[in-house]
């Protein structure tokens, strides 16, 4: 499933390990790392980052988002995806 991040941008759910806050030490680190090795990908367009998406391949994506909304949106995708019976499947 994919979520909106902002901008217009857009992750998929299954790939993400964390939704986390950028202003602590260890996650400023992080981000900078990520930056160095080519594998931050800003999703911003220029506005402040407000959350960190840490992805199962190692990339960390960065977004103009509040993690609660961002979170949020995961949630509601997820709850959605489980409410919605597969194809095939009986009711």
């Amino acid at each position: 499933m994919l979520i909106h991040i902002g901008f217009g941008n857009i992750v998929n759910t299954s790939k993400i390990i964390a939704i986390v806050s950028p202003e602590s030490a260890p996650i400023k680190r992080l981000v900078q790392n990520a930056k160095e090795k080519g594998s931050a990908i800003d999703a911003t367009q220029g506005r402040k980052t407000k959350s960190v998406l840490v992805m199962e391949n190692s990339q960390v994506v960065l977004s103009a988002l509040l993690p609660e909304t961002i979170a949020g949106r995961v949630q509601a995708v997820v709850e959605g995806s489980e409410e919605e019976p597969a194809e095939g499947e009986v009711e």
